[in-house]
């Protein structure tokens, strides 16, 4: 009888250790504090978040700028997160939001590299990961674009932007990049990054790969600041 009884008892036995353990180690939403979604941004929280309307932001260096949405409230928090609180599993919802704005664009159809915007290498080590490489990764699986990120360099420890004024940053980030022709392809090139805040961050990639001749070039952020909507 024991023999018979015992494989039921071992399996409920390991059914109810499995759902406490489950319960006990529920992710909680980063944003509101809620265990229902198991996850670390809620569906209710994501929700929140409003896309920006399909069109190009604006043009630096001639090259087109799009964004998925303003850098505020849930969308503020997440970008931080990854960037400075080592949440690197919020990075996939970061692609997610990007994602779902960029297939509404009808230049979602063409094919790209995606390159995201680098650290210099020892800022990357100090913070361990580089936040737009992991975002650029999530997004690869999402759109099924492959990732470079040995086409561009930092090469320039330069100081934290949002310090600085629109000049000072435009000073700071003079020869931060450096482009590796031995990467290049002549793919077309989907440049990601997290904020467009003055635009100078974009000025400079941009410059650097076309002084190389690299012109086939379309950039993706995740958040603009207010004022770089019309």
């Amino acid at each position: 009888m024991l023999s018979f009884i015992l494989p039921y008892y071992n399996y409920y036995m390991i059914k109810f250790l499995s759902q406490l353990l489950d319960l006990i180690y529920r992710k909680r939403c980063y944003f509101c504090g809620s265990s229902k979604d198991n996850t670390k941004m809620c569906l209710n929280c994501y929700k929140k978040i409003r896309l920006l309307p399909v069109k190009i932001l604006k043009k630096i260096n001639n090259t087109p700028i799009y964004s998925a949405a303003v850098y505020k409230n849930e969308l503020q928090k997440l970008i931080r997160g990854v960037k400075y609180h080592n949440q690197k599993e919020l990075a996939y919802f970061q692609a997610k939001l990007m994602y779902d704005y960029w297939k509404k664009l009808s230049v979602s159809e063409e094919k790209f590299v995606i390159v995201p915007v680098p650290l210099y290498p020892a800022r990357e080590k100090k913070r361990k990961y580089n936040q737009m490489l992991l975002v650029a990764q999530e997004f690869s699986k999402l759109s099924g674009y492959p990732v470079n990120n040995e086409i561009l360099k930092r090469i320039k420890n330069t100081k934290p932007q949002y310090k600085l004024t629109k000049k000072e940053r435009e000073k700071n980030l003079q020869g931060a990049f450096q482009y590796n022709p031995n990467h290049y392809n002549g793919e077309k090139l989907l440049v990601i990054d997290d904020i467009l805040t003055t635009g100078s961050t974009i000025s400079e990639v941009t410059s650097t790969l076309q002084k190389a001749d690299v012109n086939d070039i379309t950039v993706f952020v995740t958040s603009c600041t207010e004022f770089n909507i019309a």
